[in-house]
């Protein structure tokens, strides 16, 4: 199993788009649960793209090629990760990437394997306002609204989002998760956020815990 997830990791680092689908699929065929394929296989890659870069010994060109040959994964995988959940069953996330940043790859990283835990997601998109996640969590009744931000000019609007959510009466009735490069539990602390994920799967079992949460109270 190992050697097939290490194969998967090194097709990412090196953002073999092709290499990296077919590596998949022939992992899948094996048997190998489609999580563990995305968080020891398309995840470790990306993370050692990750250091790398923070090394500087590579620069962005080969951190997209490589983020591509993630991403080309991740679609091979969709259709697994879903499984046989049913949307909405778990409860219903508002999800987007803060305004200013236009980073989406790990928020959508984070709704496909929400969907694929049972949650209703809705996808926001990019550059989202405060008022769109409040409209959104208050016409879809959500149970979380999950914020994404790459840049540190940008998460701080995270903070605006959670104001906007008081003022509007949901302080208790929403729970905020947060997430992205930048982000940290410190940082989540200090906004008041409800929940942190370092990074998809964590952002998962951390929405579950969320939900248990107020299904407590």
């Amino acid at each position: 199993m190992m050697d097939q997830m290490q194969r998967i990791a090194e097709w990412v680092r090196r953002g073999d788009a092709t290499a990296v689908q077919e590596t998949v699929k022939g992992t899948l065929a094996l048997g190998i649960p489609a999580e563990a394929i995305l968080s020891h296989g398309l995840f470790a890659g990306m993370a050692v793209v990750g250091e790398l870069f923070k090394e500087e010994e590579i620069y962005i060109p080969e951190v997209i090629m490589a983020a591509k040959a993630m991403q080309a994964g991740v679609d091979v995988l969709e259709p697994f990760l879903a499984g046989e959940a049913q949307s909405g069953e778990s409860g219903t996330v508002v999800l987007g990437t803060v305004k200013g940043d236009l980073h989406d790859l790990g928020k959508n990283l984070v709704a496909i394997m929400l969907r694929g835990a049972g949650f209703k997601v809705i996808d926001l998109g990019i550059n989202v306002s405060a008022e769109a996640f409040v409209k959104a969590a208050i016409e879809d009744r959500a149970q979380i609204v999950a914020m994404s931000g790459l840049l540190t000019t940008t998460i701080p609007y995270m903070k605006t989002v959670i104001e906007a959510l008081r003022k509007a009466g949901l302080d208790g009735k929403v729970k905020t998760l947060i997430g992205g490069a930048c982000v940290t539990q410190g940082f989540a602390d200090t906004i008041g956020a409800d929940g942190y994920g370092e990074n998809a799967a964590m952002a998962v079992k951390k929405a579950q815990d969320l939900i248990k949460q107020s299904e407590g109270s």
